[in-house]
């Protein structure tokens, strides 16, 4: 596998552009978000004769969007001083990953009760991450926005400890990018264990690098010409073995593959992996964010989930855009996004169930879905419901918070009344709210 970046993919941009100008910004842009570019993205995905305007492009490839005007002159006009340079990008690094959702450095985490995720440890480096990519900072190498060590043994001390676990996420940075060997490693402790039942992966693998699914060996000849980095031999037959054991052991295997854009499943060998992967019998579930300049419009969502279910791809969750990373370039109002979701379940979708669940925000409280807006006695309110909470009691919870047209993240919301604290941030609940 070949993945562009830095210097290299600067280089790349100015080729395929013909504009110096933009493989400048991706420069500056690429010292602080460590945004890589696979090969198959820059050969079969990005229109280049529209950047940088084209959607896939803004949401690929470091552009001067991505930063703050002053952030970016600020890191520009310390390129000759590497020690300025240095302070400069670390604080911009620390303050484009506020950890909404709360920071976690364990490698195997117990966040509801029956499901444990595991961020695996063993060459699970997502090879490109995304512009809009939350994790973006962690992916620098520096040890404080890193996590603590784990593995298998980690993860099999966890299930020990907690015998009601029935649920396993394999999440991190991409499960998928490991060897058929090193997943093993994780997934026949799972099979071992008879209590465990659901077993999910997130993955962009399918999207950046079908190649993994299809071939026994790395495409990255042509690369190794450009200096760009490639990856080893790819085992296709060996991952697709390993999942149809998984399947065939009787569990449920779901694999969460973001999907942003329509012509992210347009090229043929993405349909290909696509179809070998649904042949070992596990589904795969879709979801993503709303990204303005990418997929805010609700005719792009109805045309995904169209050609989704064509595929076979289950539509499952619109997200909300968190507060990290690249947010000022991509976040979207609360108010916004819940009109493109009610807009695009509108819109007629052969083969999809009843209503994508969205907008949902992942929260330290748990998954909220933002229903919709609803008018009551003192005015319209965002209606909020608990897909999953923390708390098992509050799962399916509902309550409601002031309609503020600029908000654009659950922490930025206000309770309608004392009661809809339960699902907000803020004081408590007290014996007087619940019962006066």
């Amino acid at each position: 596998m070949t993945v562009f970046t830095g210097h290299r993919l600067a280089r790349l941009i100015a080729d395929r552009t013909g504009q110096p100008a933009l493989a400048h910004e991706a420069d500056i842009v690429g010292r602080v978000l460590p945004i890589g570019l696979a090969a198959h993205a820059a050969d079969a995905l990005i229109d280049w004769s529209r950047a940088p305007d084209d959607p896939l492009y803004r949401l690929l490839v470091p552009h001067r969007d991505l930063l703050a005007p002053a952030d970016f002159a600020a890191v520009e006009q310390t390129l000759r001083d590497d020690d300025r340079s240095r302070l400069v990008v670390d604080g911009l690094r620390e303050r484009l990953d506020p950890h909404p959702s709360g920071r976690n450095a364990e490698a195997v985490r117990h966040p509801y009760p029956g499901t444990l995720l595991v961020l695996p440890d063993r060459h699970s480096t997502c090879p490109a991450p995304c512009a809009s990519c939350f994790r973006a900072p962690r992916y620098t190498g520096d040890p404080a926005l890193g996590r603590s060590p784990g593995g298998p043994e980690t993860m099999k001390a966890a299930l020990a400890r907690h015998p009601e676990i029935t649920d396993v996420v394999l999440d991190g940075e991409d499960p998928l990018a490991m060897s058929a060997a090193d997943l093993d490693a994780y997934l026949s402790p799972l099979l071992a264990t008879p209590r465990v039942r659901t077993i999910r992966i997130r993955t962009r693998a399918l999207i950046h690098t079908p190649e993994r699914f299809l071939t026994a060996t790395a495409t990255g000849d042509a690369a190794a010409d450009s200096g760009a980095r490639s990856g080893a031999a790819f085992d296709a037959d060996d991952l697709l073995r390993l999942l149809e054991r998984v399947v065939a052991a009787g569990r449920r295997l779901s694999l969460l593959l973001q999907v942003a854009h329509p012509r992210e499943l347009d090229p043929a060998p993405t349909r290909r992996a696509l179809a070998r992967v649904l042949a070992t019998g596990a589904e795969i579930l879709t979801q993503a964010p709303v990204l303005r300049h990418v997929n805010d419009d609700a005719e792009v969502w109805a045309r995904m989930w169209r050609e989704q279910t064509a595929l076979g791809l289950v539509p499952y969750r619109m997200l909300v855009e968190r507060g990290t990373g690249a947010r000022r370039c991509f976040g979207l109002p609360l108010a916004v996004v819940v009109d493109i979701h009610a807009e695009a379940v509108r819109r007629p979708v052969q083969g999809l169930a009843p209503a994508v669940a969205g907008p949902v925000m992942s929260t330290e409280l748990g998954a909220l879905a933002v229903d919709g807006v609803v008018r009551l006695g003192q005015g319209p309110a965002f209606a909020l419901r608990a897909l999953r909470a923390r708390d098992p009691a509050l799962t399916g919870a509902v309550a409601h918070a002031r309609f503020d047209p600029a908000a654009r993240w659950w922490d930025e919301l206000t309770p309608y009344g004392p009661r809809d604290r339960i699902l907000l941030p803020g004081e408590p609940l007290t014996p007087s709210d619940v019962v006066g």
